[in-house]
């Protein structure tokens, strides 16, 4: 598994570049954007803190997952079917598991690059409240493998991006919407909160607004983690039914 995230390190090495200005100004401009603008008419903020502070935590965590997406669409596909990537990883003396596991934890390195930018801007602008804030980095590659890992299973079952368009347009947008970043999830109709609760993106939101806030999570607390670690837990057992199926003749 190392070999194999050394690999995609290297790669990354060359081209980093690409990617760091946008992993600094994204933050920057959607602070500005929706903390500062949106939130200069969001009257008393929401839940006694300002809009801004409340809608920090869920960007960190909304990003993680995000970068997660990002990094297990495209890339995975092409893995499979233009590059042939982990065909050559199988023809070495490597298992399923090696790649699959590799390629994920270099997801979650890009997933922890991107938070720490994140939450960089966020102590710049005086948004951390609590030094219990670090912990956000970890709610964020918890919802980066729950999110990665069940999309490199589907991206391992296709031969076409444009299945990837199907799954940014109806899973990816809808639960970066109504998943508690921009607005509590308790000001959706009760159909579609529940759908909110059932995906993972809402509970490391929660977790994450908790600990840049410095609020106690409560038994809540536990019930976020535990069913982030299912989603990560299931979505590994399937990307690697998925990708044995592909790679083991």
């Amino acid at each position: 598994m190392l070999a194999v995230l050394e690999y995609h390190l290297v790669n990354y090495r060359r081209t980093w570049r690409g990617s760091a200005l946008s992993s600094l100004v994204l933050p920057l401009l959607t602070m500005l954007g929706f903390g500062v603008g949106v939130g200069s008419y969001v009257a008393g903020g929401v839940d006694g803190v300002s809009y801004l502070d409340w809608i920090v935590p869920g960007l960190i965590a909304s990003t993680a997952m995000q970068t997660a997406i990002g990094e297990s669409t495209w890339p995975v596909l092409s893995a499979f079917e233009w590059l042939k990537t982990y065909f050559a990883q199988a023809a070495a003396p490597l298992r399923v598991a090696d790649i699959l596991g590799g390629h994920l934890a270099f997801m979650l390195f890009r997933v922890l690059i991107s938070a720490v930018a994140f939450l960089a801007i966020a102590l710049a602008f005086g948004t951390l409240h609590s030094w219990w804030s670090p912990v956000a980095l970890i709610v964020a590659m918890l919802v980066g493998l729950s999110v990665a890992a069940p999309t490199a299973a589907y991206a391992a079952t296709i031969s076409s991006d444009s299945y990837l368009a199907i799954l940014l347009r109806f899973a990816v947008l809808p639960m970066s919407l109504f998943s508690g970043v921009f607005f509590p999830v308790e000001s959706l109709p009760v159909v579609l909160r529940w759908i909110a609760y059932a995906l993972p993106l809402w509970h490391g939101v929660d977790l994450s607004r908790d600990a840049t806030l410095g609020l106690d999570p409560g038994w809540l607390g536990l019930v976020h983690a535990a069913y982030l670690i299912a989603w990560c837990a299931a979505g590994c057992w399937l990307a690697h039914r998925r990708y044995r199926r592909r790679l083991v003749i």
